[in-house]
Order: structure tokens, then C-alpha cells, then sequence
């Protein structure tokens, strides 16, 4: 994903600037903590860099049991706690993308 969107570093808007501004991203992550909180950095991090905002809470993931099998697709329910993030971080994305609408970047 991000490499496509590299393709957006040299893209600008009608004002000039970066054509990502004014859009959030939030990000997904399935495996065990650590390497969601890793992938996370990395992606926020690349995001940022293109001009995405990332709103708090901008992530959600879900950990299954180390060592196992389970894939988050063959669970017969989304647990609670993955529920809960995932509303959370939708929420904050659209409270966020609401506030950037109502007051844009500034051009360069």
C-alpha cells in the first residue's frame, strides 16, 4: 500500500499542496502484539510522510493466542476488545476528518 502511495509525493492539489492533506488514514494490523505495534509505527510513519493525519487511537488490531492457528477470518465473532478499538478509532477518524474539512491545512 505504501508503496503506491508513493506515487502521491509528487502530487499536489489546486492550492499546491500535498495531495494527501486534509485525509486521515487509520490503520489495521493482525498478528501478535509487538508486531502490530512495529507495523503500526511504520505505517503511521509512512502515512505521515505522504500527508495523511492520523487521529488518536488511529489503530486497531487483533492478537491472537501465540503459537496457534486462528485466523482472524475463521472467528465466529469479532472479540469485544477488537470491537471496541475498531469503534473507537472509526469515531476519532471522523470526528478528525470532520475538523479538517471545517478547517483545512493552510496552502504553502
Amino acid at each position: 500500500m505504501l508503496e503506491r502511495l508513493d506515487a502521491e509525493l509528487s502530487e499536489t492539489d489546486s492550492q499546491g499542496r500535498p495531495s494527501m492533506f486534509d485525509k486521515v488514514a487509520l490503520v489495521a494490523v493482525v498478528g501478535n502484539e509487538d508486531g502490530a505495534h512495529h507495523v503500526t509505527a511504520q505505517l503511521y510513519q509512512g502515512l505521515g510522510d505522504v500527508g495523511f493525519t492520523i487521529p488518536a487511537q488511529g489503530v486497531t488490531y487483533w492478537v491472537g493466542e501465540a503459537m496457534q492457528g486462528t485466523d482472524f477470518q475463521d472467528l465466529a465473532e469479532t472479540p469485544e476488545a477488537t470491537a471496541g478499538t475498531t469503534a473507537t478509532a472509526a469515531r476519532n477518524a471522523v470526528h478528525l476528518a470532520a475538523a479538517l474539512k471545517a478547517s483545512p491545512y493552510p496552502a504553502g
